[in-house]
């Protein structure tokens, strides 16, 4: 009998593991130094909104960011052992080997720079672009056939400064999103209040200064620190860290101009504590946009109008402290949040008419969670 229920159970546990091999994998980064510098592979069960923990790596430091090729078969991530300081970081290469999330590690390259921060890859997976906060810089990293990085082929220092005095005495690059058709590149910089525009040559890994437009400049002292497209290609949304706002652009693919059209607040008109935005997400059919609080610690959301103007819907709580990135997954029902000084994930349904988010379940434990990505 006992021989009999040992079979049984492993057939279970077989047929479970074959029902979810199909699930979608997220990693989630851990912001931390030695061991609990880690990025945690789950697998997703889009029916409950459950994470399901499979693997982690631990070969890899302060892993801020991370961003996977479009083919699904690699992930870079931010490897560091000392985040800001006066040493260059590193980009490391990882292929991703099986459906567990496993990760074996490829090689890893300079950042040229310090206190990298994000990461993006261009959409024929040949380039890897990257942001570098404290020396704020941008530079491009060549992906070679075995998905392993060559050393960087291109590299912009920023220059200038801004009017707040802690936070803008010098360039701080947060940010750089390729645009949807390839072309170009867009970089947010903290320090010098812009978005600074580069025409990207994805098959030789250069960018170059837009000649139609090189730059755009917010309100002085916004801090300018994520980015995104709309998904009609004709819309880009920026969020400020320093004011808490963001601000819809309207964006001219073939020039890659930028036009400022609107900023709006991201708190409640009452609160005057301290808190810094952080991420700005948008939902695959292009209704709601979702912006992160860090001190109010919370997520606001806003309906996007025909117009491409925002009007906000509310502003919930992130269920954790510093809601540092989201994700939405690419069917649009679900939300998830990395708490990173709280040391959780959440995850949120998301009304598909109305834009509300419904938390599933209970917060999931980790340390220092700063990045997560999603693949089928």
């Amino acid at each position: 009998m006992r021989i009999f229920s040992t079979l049984i159970l492993g057939i279970l546990l077989i047929m479970t593991s074959i029902a979810h091999a199909d699930d979608p994998l997220i990693f989630v980064s851990a912001f931390a130094a030695g061991e609990k510098g880690a990025i945690h592979a789950f697998h997703f069960d889009t029916k409950t909104g459950v994470l399901k923990p499979q693997q982690t790596t631990t070969d890899v430091q302060h892993p801020f960011f991370m961003v996977i090729s479009p083919d699904g078969r690699f992930l870079y991530s931010i490897d560091t052992e000392k985040f800001g300081g006066s040493e260059d970081e590193f980009v490391a290469a990882y292929a991703i080997k099986d459906r567990s999330g496993k990760l074996e590690r490829l090689n890893q390259q300079s950042a040229k720079g310090s206190a990298s921060c994000y990461l993006d890859i261009d959409s024929t997976g040949k380039t890897v672009v990257l942001a570098n906060y404290s020396s704020g810089s941008v530079a491009a990293l060549p992906v070679r056939a075995d998905g392993s990085l060559g050393a960087a082929t291109a590299f912009v220092q920023h220059e200038g400064s801004s009017v707040d005095p802690k936070r803008q005495k010098a360039p701080y690059a947060h940010s750089i999103v390729i645009s949807p058709d390839n072309r170009l590149a867009l970089a947010a910089d903290l320090g010098i209040d812009k978005v600074l525009v580069y025409r990207l040559d994805a098959a030789n890994s250069k960018l170059t200064a837009n000649e139609a437009q090189s730059s755009v400049s917010v309100e002085p002292g916004s801090g300018p620190r994520h980015l995104t497209f709309h998904p009609n290609g004709k819309s880009v949304y920026l969020i400020n860290e320093l004011k808490n706002t963001v601000t819809f652009f309207g964006y001219e693919p073939d020039s890659g101009k930028l036009t400022t059209q609107q900023t709006i607040s991201t708190l409640p008109a009452d609160f005057d504590g301290v808190t810094h935005t952080a991420d700005v997400k948008i939902t695959p059919d292009g209704k709601f946009l979702y912006g992160t609080n860090r001190g109010h610690d919370s997520i606001a959301f806003y309906r996007i109008g025909n117009d491409g103007r925002l009007t906000l819907i509310k502003i919930e709580p992130s269920l954790g402290k510093g809601p540092q990135n989201l994700l939405i997954t690419p069917d649009g029902q679900w939300l998830i949040c990395a708490n990173m000084p709280g040391n959780n994930v959440v995850v949120f349904k998301i009304n598909s008419d109305t834009g509300e988010l419904t938390a599933t379940g209970e917060p999931v434990s980790m340390p220092m969670p700063s990045c997560i990505r999603w693949l089928k």
